[in-house]
């Protein structure tokens, strides 16, 4: 009898090929008179074994009819079988909580996603009431794993204490930092859990609506999203009664405007109202004067994703995760010149080498390391010297740096640090909203210091330029009305400070 394949649906997955290796699947199996299997998560092939998931990859269409031969003997025979897929040190020894489910279950399926514990967070919320949740949530350690870091409990008891005749939730799935893709990879590969967060975060504060922002780059996510949707409405997950609570609360998905600033939460609450997305001046905060000027609860995916364990499980045993103020899992992503790019969750406290070296396999060109970008295209280039820092967002601030939402670029000494410096000031001069004279005009100008520096015939020349730019830096940093143009300046140092040579800079220049 031949035993069950399964395929991805993921994007990435399609991206490289999965359509035609499930095509070719398909044809073959027709033509051996063989059953069909399912398709999910990643471009790689898993068979069910007496011993677990067995994995075939990479494949492509041309690889099938071999591997399906394979499977009538020894598939390990087969010369891209490795192995059990839950043996590979890549997958053993990460800590997957938020991932549990992805790649295991069917991501539009009730019954898989029940059946590994689906929908008990809201059971438990339900049956405990709002202030315990709230609770739940706030000694959780939980912080918002969008960037900021801010404490979740304390965004969620402000909008729950705020009177008012509407609230609303609002998921920010506008995820666009190079190098991240945790957002997309969850809700496409498990996005009950997403509605199951937001159905508990609304009944717990009195929200009765919400929204999931998603990116207008991710199609696939938003077709998955507005089909679960269907189906936990069908359920009674959400609507009139939701989970059996008395309390009403439902929720759709929006296409993103398209623009990087609207990742920000109070810019792209003005998408959402229909209006062009620029940051608004705080305060009023968004929980007490969000959405239509009405409390709001935003949150990123992954944030709002960890609230149906800590419910399920408890907040101590969400605690029994991470180091210091850094508590439970962050989903790391790595990119880049790497070798094994992908997805490691893991619970804060591992260093960035173990992530970028034990994990990720150096780069991919085989050249040594020259740095990592952490936490985005406005986060700030570590060096291999501070590689043993720590995951932690208050060790990362120590160093200057951050870790946003999770996402690693590698780079290796072929990498021009001077003209990724001058990316990062043009990429925010281009992205910026123009509400604030530090990002808008301080950006620009940026540009044409570095290209003044870079130009510069001799070093007194050099000298007057870096003064220039560390003080334009220090005017967007403090001055600047958001992160875009108050981080914009972190790649600028960084680079200058560890890598002077690129800018035709001494060491001591560059530390003035």
């Amino acid at each position: 009898m031949m035993p069950s394949l399964y395929l991805p649906s993921d994007s990435l997955a399609r991206a490289v090929g999965a359509d035609e290796v499930a095509v070719a699947l398909i044809t073959q199996a027709r033509e051996r008179n063989l059953p069909r299997g399912l398709y999910w998560l990643e471009p790689l092939l898993e068979v069910d074994s007496p011993q677990g998931r067995i994995g075939f990859g990479p494949l492509t269409a041309a690889d099938v009819p071999s591997v399906l031969e394979a499977l009538q003997g020894d598939p390990s025979a087969h010369p891209l079988a490795f192995g059990l897929v839950e043996e590979l040190p890549y997958l053993k020894t990460q800590q997957r909580l938020l991932f549990a489910r992805a790649g295991i279950t069917r991501p539009l399926s009730l019954d898989d996603y029940r059946a590994h514990g689906g929908f008990e967070g809201l059971t438990r919320a339900v049956a405990v009431g709002g202030e315990q949740t709230a609770t739940e949530v706030f000694d959780s350690g939980l912080r918002g794993r969008g960037g900021a870091a801010f404490p979740a409990g304390i965004k969620w008891r402000t909008v729950r204490a705020t009177e008012a005749a509407q609230k609303y939730i609002v998921c920010n799935a506008d995820e666009g930092d190079s190098g991240t893709f945790a957002d997309r990879m969850l809700m496409e590969g498990d996005p009950f859990l997403l509605i199951e967060g937001m159905a508990i975060a609304g009944i717990t504060v009195g929200a009765t609506y919400g929204y999931i922002y998603v990116r207008s780059e991710y199609p696939d996510a938003v077709a998955t999203l507005r089909q679960a949707l269907n189906l936990a409405r069908a359920a009674g997950y959400l609507g009139a009664n939701v989970g059996g609570s008395g309390q009403a609360f439902d929720m759709e998905v929006r296409v993103g405007a398209g623009a990087y600033i609207c990742g920000e939460e109070t810019a792209l609450l003005d998408s959402l109202e229909g209006k062009r997305g620029v940051v608004r001046a705080k305060p009023p905060i968004p929980a007490l004067k969000g959405l239509f000027g009405l409390p709001t609860l935003v949150h990123n995916v992954l944030t709002l994703a960890s609230v149906p364990l800590i419910l399920a499980k408890g907040a101590q045993f969400y605690r029994d995760y991470g180091m210091g103020r850094s508590l439970g899992t962050m989903p790391f992503q790595l990119a880049g010149n790497i070798r094994h790019g992908g997805l490691v969750e893991r619970a804060f406290g591992l260093t960035l080498r173990e992530l970028v070296e034990d994990y990720g396999g150096g780069t991919a060109s085989g050249r040594p390391l020259k740095a990592a970008q952490v936490g985005g295209p406005l986060g700030a280039w570590v060096p291999p010297s501070q590689f043993d820092t720590p995951l932690d967002y208050e060790a990362f601030a120590g160093i200057g740096a951050m870790l946003g939402h999770g996402g690693v670029v590698v780079a290796d000494d072929s990498l021009d640090m001077a003209q990724m410096a001058r990316f990062a000031l043009q990429f925010c001069a281009e992205e910026s909203c123009g509400k604030c004279t530090p990002c808008r005009i301080g950006s620009t100008r940026g540009v044409e210091v570095i290209d003044r520096l870079l130009a510069a015939p001799d070093q007194s020349g050099r000298d007057e330029q870096v003064i220039i730019l560390k003080d334009l830096c220090d005017t967007m940093q403090y001055g600047s009305l958001c992160a875009l143009g108050g981080m914009a300046p972190f790649p600028v140092a960084s680079a200058l400070k560890y890598f002077p040579a690129d800018f035709g800079l001494q060491a001591s220049e560059a530390d003035q």
